[in-house]
């Protein structure tokens, strides 16, 4: 049945404001061209859309042609004020941004291991209110938050985790308690890394894609026909509890201590790179595993790289018996050079590869974005290894790529969702 003349205009004002969103300013005619509407009908969408006071006119396009210049309408950027936050461990990030997502003010706090819940959370909120202050915003509409662990699928809160500082949880009511008005929203952070890689990063032409996450701990995010996936749990992509090969153990449903996170975490890979004599440069400011990572790519890039052996168990692992393989309690592999950049990034790479070949198997995603902290550092240097060990590995065609945001990439997604959380309220159909 055609759609009632309300529905039309609810409809074709949807549409002209999701061109404004993801294009930006454009003119009537523009909206014309792009929406196929006839011209007095774009006129009437922008003329109501304006009267709601969510479209202005922003400047004027055509000045190199003679005549009038076309008014160019854009969202009106200060109808709604939105903060996201990257909540992790040891610290959180905080910015805030207006309507089409310009950043107006940010700042981080670190948070102790040590620190009480009481005063974690407190130390977060503050953080909050005061950027939000900072950058004129007196009212926050939405807040989008990424943090570690699970997210209820039937809630949408994050769950309760033996592994996670009690005052994540507890950061969400609070925030939600201080600003009643505000619609708060959390996230997996991988999650939000691969919306934003997707969006914004390494994976813009993929609809089909699982996203890495190597930085302090490791994760994945899977996006299948272009929709993020979750699980019936919300645990969709917990790879650090996968079993593998070369930990001294397996994991428990409590600790993922023996699983692919004893391989490919931050704390693994520094124990790695000091079997192979590799160290950062003094004065780094991001995490040391990046920071290691990062000083290979760079050496290997102005000197020599090691080769990687097909037939030989990789360097830097442990074995079924605990013996360091291709460490001081073995030998290394044919082909590779002992210790140096190369055969750490060789060793690293072997390892990525594990989580990679299990993802492929199952899933078959045909392309795999290195994410995080130290899937960034490592770049094309590393990600080459890792696609190299696959073809061996998969019978699966897979591309691997480097994340392009690294770890800014979880603030990005959270500002995207909260985006799409406050645009979809202000959006909404105007009661005609």
């Amino acid at each position: 049945m055609p759609a009632s003349p309300s529905t039309a205009r609810a409809i074709n004002d949807r549409l002209a404001l999701r061109l404004l969103q993801q294009q930006g300013p454009l003119t009537a005619a523009q909206l014309k061209q792009q929406t196929g509407l006839s011209r007095p009908t774009v006129a009437d969408l922008v003329d109501r859309l304006a009267a709601s006071g969510l479209i202005q006119v922003v400047g004027e396009a055509g000045e190199q042609r003679r005549g009038p210049n076309a008014k160019l309408y854009g969202i009106v950027a200060d109808r709604a004020h939105l903060a996201a936050l990257d909540v992790r461990t040891e610290g959180v990030s905080v910015l805030v941004s207006d309507l089409v997502g310009r950043v107006l003010g940010e700042a981080s706090v670190p948070i102790g291991g040590d620190t009480g819940t009481g005063h974690a959370v407190e130390q977060a909120v503050a953080l909050v209110e005061r950027v939000a202050k900072e950058a004129g915003a007196d009212r926050l509409h939405t807040v989008g938050i990424g943090a570690p662990g699970l997210i209820d699928p039937a809630t949408g809160e994050l769950r309760d985790s033996g592994g996670l500082p009690a005052w994540h949880r507890r950061l969400v009511a609070v925030l939600q308690e201080r600003l009643p008005a505000a619609r708060v929203t959390v996230e997996n952070e991988t999650n939000l890394a691969a919306l934003a890689e997707q969006r914004d990063g390494a994976a813009r032409d993929r609809d089909t894609f699982v996203l890495l996450w190597l930085g302090f701990g490791t994760g994945a995010a899977v996006v299948l026909d272009g929709h993020l996936r979750r699980g019936a749990s919300g645990g969709t992509g917990e790879i650090g509890f996968l079993p593998v090969p070369w930990t001294r153990g397996l994991p428990s449903a409590t600790d993922c201590a023996g699983g692919f996170h004893s391989l490919a975490s931050s704390a693994a890979i520094t124990e790695l790179a000091g079997r192979h004599g590799v160290t950062a440069p003094p004065g780094t400011e991001e995490p040391l595993g990046a920071g290691l990572v990062r000083a290979a790519v760079q050496a290997v890039s102005a000197g020599g790289a090691g080769a990687w052996d097909a037939g030989v168990v990789p360097a830097g692992v442990v074995g079924a018996g605990g013996a360091g393989v291709g460490s001081a309690g073995g030998a290394a592999g044919a082909g590779s050079a002992e210790g140096g950049a190369g055969a750490f990034l060789d060793a690293l790479a072997d390892r990525v590869a594990l989580g990679v070949a299990s993802v492929v198997a199952v899933l078959d995603p045909g392309c795999v974005v290195l994410g995080g902290e130290v899937g960034h550092a490592g770049g094309e240097e590393l990600a080459g290894r890792v696609e190299e060990r696959i073809r061996r590995m998969a019978p699966l065609p897979t591309e691997v790529r480097a994340g392009v945001l690294g770890g800014a990439a979880v603030l990005r997604g959270a500002l995207l969702t909260a985006r799409e959380a406050a645009q979809e309220v202000l959006f909404a159909p105007l009661d005609r």
